[in-house]
């Protein structure tokens, strides 16, 4: 083996001569790697470069570029070096202010790896507080309301249920968004043509059993339409041991 598996950084080999040569190279790849950050992404073709300097090669680029997508293009002593990227890099996008992570599919946002499932805080014996997204679209509107399942959880604490209309509504000159005998609670008269939002904002409240929210139709009852829910709530884990 001849390099490093994850860096691919040259190893010097037994009575190597001029060792100092394929030491340097490591150090310089590294000092690339540790940290990294490029000026910018998704060139077409190599820019006119200052010593030091690094981009992240878009697809398809052409010129001393081409065939080298995805990688990161080090301008050094005069020519392009190329590095591979390895599973889990963090790479700082500085003219965007962009963190991308390398993966098995590529390059994607940081920010795109966030869950809907966070763990905000953890005792030693399992006791945690989590935030949680929960979603759900309500299709083929008809009727009063239409309810989803039971998408609240049980000792949830909600402050925010957000909404969008995903088809325009009919049938309904708007809606609200709540639960059974509090109809407005996320929103009232909200927009029923397709891309009208609402984030329905409360104080935080807590909730003591699985329960479904509501959407209810004012002016006429609904004929056809979809809206998308989105549940903004803290959850208590009690502590496992």
């Amino acid at each position: 083996m001849s390099d490093t598996l994850r860096l691919a950084l040259p190893l010097l080999a037994p009575a190597q001569a001029q060792k100092h040569v394929t030491h340097n190279e490591a150090l310089l790849r590294l000092d690339v790697l540790s940290n990294a950050s490029a000026l910018s992404r998704s060139l077409s073709a190599p820019p006119a470069a200052s010593e030091g300097a690094t981009y992240l090669v878009g697809a398809g680029a052409g010129g001393d570029w081409a065939g080298h997508d995805g990688k990161l293009a080090h301008w050094r002593d005069g020519s392009w070096q190329f590095l591979t990227p390895y599973e889990g890099l963090s790479l700082l996008i500085a003219d965007e202010g962009l963190q991308l992570i390398y993966g098995t599919g590529g390059w994607v946002s940081a920010v795109d790896l966030v869950a809907e499932n966070n763990r905000l805080a953890r005792t030693a014996h399992g006791a945690e507080t989590r935030c949680l997204l929960l979603e759900s679209e309500l299709t083929g509107l008809s009727g009063a309301y239409a309810e989803t399942a039971p998408i609240i959880p049980n000792r949830a604490i909600v402050f925010c249920v957000s909404s969008r209309t995903t088809a325009t509504v009919s049938g309904a000159g708007s809606y609200d968004v709540g639960l059974s005998g509090e109809r407005s609670k996320f929103g009232g008269s909200l927009g029923v043509s397709a891309g009208s939002t609402n984030a329905g904002v409360i104080g935080p409240t807590a909730f003591y059993g699985d329960t479904p929210l509501r959407i209810s139709a004012n002016g006429g009852d609904f004929t056809a339409g979809s809206v998308r829910l989105a549940v903004h709530l803290l959850l208590p884990i009690v502590p496992q041991s």
